[in-house]
């Protein structure tokens, strides 16, 4: 039964935030019609969602002490062997997609020669076989490899190299600033909600709460400053006037979205104020640090799926 449980509770996190990201992708296709593909966004946010949950199985581990380290990585292992197939899969299909979307066929009538000529000429077929090979690496490291730092580093920085291509697809010709703000705004944001999401994945008792949680929000505190400078910067150089922000789909899903992060932001000020304080004073119960993770993380989800939802936007 013990080991039950925590199955138990994991499949049941994600078939509720699987609902927040359905919900938020028809909010998404609501302000955009008919500019958003439904499935594109779909795949983009799945994708998403498991790159940046392994990046935070993979470095989850570097926010406890070096005594229980291990512990961490081990209870990591198997998440990120499911993070990085599920990963693995989105890519897949989110290449052939573009693939049969490049040549303007169905799917079912896209060959294996345009899908490789889209893999290996276009910058979004390579950017996905480098985010595809990434994903097989986070993978197949976790489920044959013995957890270690250098491994888990390894991890991490395949993570962050996957999630670096996808999101400077498409931007580098807008000039290098906009390009190094997206990459820049897109891992901050992939530590803060992918770290957040290990930790309710991996973090069982009290006392791991209140060794992790003080560090946990020092880093957070980091990556929200680095992501708001890294958006601004990115939304400066693709809005051209205010008014586009609620004349065109783009601008009306990057108001959503701004006001989700604003909301995220105000949730985690609170929490660092509220829940950091009591979790380290050992003031509050495991299951209830978990639940907070929880709320936080459902916010995330929006969060990020509105930005899934933007970089498939016409």
């Amino acid at each position: 039964m013990g080991g039950t449980a925590p199955v138990v509770t994991v499949v049941r996190t994600a078939v509720a935030v699987a609902g927040v990201v359905a919900v938020t992708l028809a909010g998404a296709w609501l302000l955009a019609q008919p500019l958003l593909s439904p499935s594109a966004a779909a795949v983009r946010a799945v994708a998403d969602g498991a790159a940046v949950t392994a990046l935070g199985l993979a470095t989850v581990q570097m926010l406890d002490g070096h005594r229980f380290r291990d512990e961490l990585m081990a209870r990591a292992s198997t998440p990120l062997v499911a993070a990085g197939a599920i990963w693995l899969i989105a890519e897949l299909v989110r290449l052939t997609l573009g693939a049969a979307e490049a040549a303007d066929v169905a799917v079912g009538q896209l060959s294996a020669q345009t899908t490789w000529d889209f893999a290996t000429l276009t910058s979004a077929g390579r950017s996905g076989v480098l985010s595809l090979l990434a994903a097989a690496a986070i993978a197949a490291t976790a489920m044959l490899l013995r957890p270690s730092p250098a491994v888990r580093l390894a991890a991490a920085g395949a993570a962050a190299t996957g999630l670096a291509a996808r999101a400077v697809t498409g931007h580098l010709a807008e000039g290098t600033l906009s390009a190094t703000a997206v990459v820049v705004h897109a891992l901050a944001a992939a530590v803060w909600c992918g770290v957040l999401t290990a930790l309710a994945l991996t973090v069982r008792s009290r006392g791991q709460w209140a060794r992790v949680l003080p560090t946990f929000s020092q880093l957070s505190l980091l990556c929200v400053s680095v992501l708001v400078v890294g958006g601004t910067v990115s939304a400066l150089t693709r809005i051209g006037t205010l008014s586009e922000l609620v004349t065109t789909g783009y601008g009306r899903i990057l108001v959503a979205k701004l006001i989700a992060t604003a909301v995220l932001v105000a949730l985690a000020a609170r929490y660092r104020a509220t829940w950091v304080p009591s979790a380290t004073s050992h003031r509050i119960s495991a299951q209830a640090s978990r639940r907070k993770s929880l709320i936080e993380l459902a916010v995330m989800a929006v969060a990020l799926t509105l930005a899934a939802a933007l970089t498939v936007t016409g």
